[in-house]
């Protein structure tokens, strides 16, 4: 069976990661032929680094590339939608960067489209792929933590200074950036249940983009989902998933490498070797997902059931209505109505 072709649309920090992550694959399942950047300079100088063979200018190039498969979508937030329409229009299958876009009008049209072209499409939720996600969920799904009553999970860096985080422009905010994360892990544990209730407060720059949240998601049956984003201190970035009978901690919740289990072992996993140094914590894990968008073009799937689209247009229905009651607004959201 032939490789997945895949293509990189922007040269940026996480497209070197997953670049880097995809390496560590075998090549006649995984086979990165091309990248595009705004700029021919930013490409070029990638794909010598990566041994890519096609460095594009612009992504209309890429799109147009008829040796790629498949698209990993790298770029700022606010470019996502725009990005992904091109791709899907001209017949690339698509893993989206969260957020997928900035709001759940975009995720829905961007879905559609799509669902319409008959391509795959899944938002770059890798946090689903890691083993102790697939444990977690095994748990739960045996009946060993009980009924779910209770998650907690906080997450934060200092992230005030960072471009992307801090403008408007970019489609800024913890919201987006973190809270894609911690409202993921809620829902994973609650079984995708959308939240009957949700309470949020926050603290906003001068820009009006969220520096710090503080959220609570309220489930049917009485569960509740504690979470915190935080770009102004670090927090312990852990996720309790508290059962009626045991609880479960993800270490790192974003990337766990180590899992207490309900009978209070730790397990660790480990990540393998990779040719260059990463830019994020863990960022070989990226390879799980990778693999999991191989698996589902190969299977004939248009979507992944890990990170289903009704996943990703309930997070971005969530990540909207926390904003709302933050009171962080983009250009986008009046032009983008669900």
């Amino acid at each position: 069976m032939a490789p997945l072709r895949w293509g990189i649309a922007s040269s940026g920090k996480i497209s070197h990661d997953f670049t880097t992550a995809v390496g560590t694959l075998p090549s006649d399942e995984h086979q990165i032929v091309a990248v595009a950047a705004r700029k021919l300079a930013d490409a070029q100088k990638f794909a010598t680094l990566h041994g890519i063979e096609t460095a594009h200018e612009g992504y209309e190039a890429l799109a147009k590339n008829p040796n790629v498969d498949a698209v990993y979508i790298g770029a700022v937030n606010n470019a996502h939608y725009e990005i992904g329409l091109l791709m899907l229009d001209h017949g690339k299958h698509l893993l989206c960067e969260k957020p997928l876009c900035l709001n759940e009008g975009q995720s829905k049209r961007l879905l559609q489209r799509a669902a319409d072209r008959k391509l795959f499409l899944m938002e770059a939720i890798w946090s689903r792929f890691f083993p102790h996600y697939r444990l977690l969920r095994e748990r739960i799904g045996r009946g060993e933590l009980g009924e779910v009553r209770e998650v907690d999970v906080e997450f934060g860096f200092v992230l005030a200074d960072i471009d992307r985080l801090r403008l408007k422009s970019l489609g800024g905010g913890t919201v987006l950036d973190l809270g894609v994360y911690t409202i993921q892990v809620c829902l994973w544990a609650f079984g995708g249940k959308a939240p009957t209730k949700i309470v949020a407060s926050g603290v906003t720059n001068e820009e009006g983009v969220d520096l710090e949240v503080t959220a609570e998601l309220h489930f049917p049956g009485g569960g509740i989902a504690r979470m915190k984003t935080s770009a102004l201190k670090q927090l312990n970035n852990e996720a309790v998933v508290k059962g009626s009978k045991a609880s479960i901690t993800l270490h790192d919740f974003w990337c766990p490498l180590k899992l207490t289990d309900t009978d209070g072992t730790v397990r660790t996993d480990a990540l393998p070797p990779a040719r260059y140094p990463f830019n994020f914590q863990n960022s070989c894990g990226l390879r799980y997902e990778a693999e999991e968008v191989r698996q589902c073009i190969r299977a004939g799937r248009l979507q992944s059931e890990s990170v289903s689209h009704a996943d990703s247009l309930l997070i971005a229905h969530i990540q909207d209505e926390i904003r709302k009651q933050v009171g962080v607004v983009f250009p986008e959201d009046a032009q983008f109505a669900p």
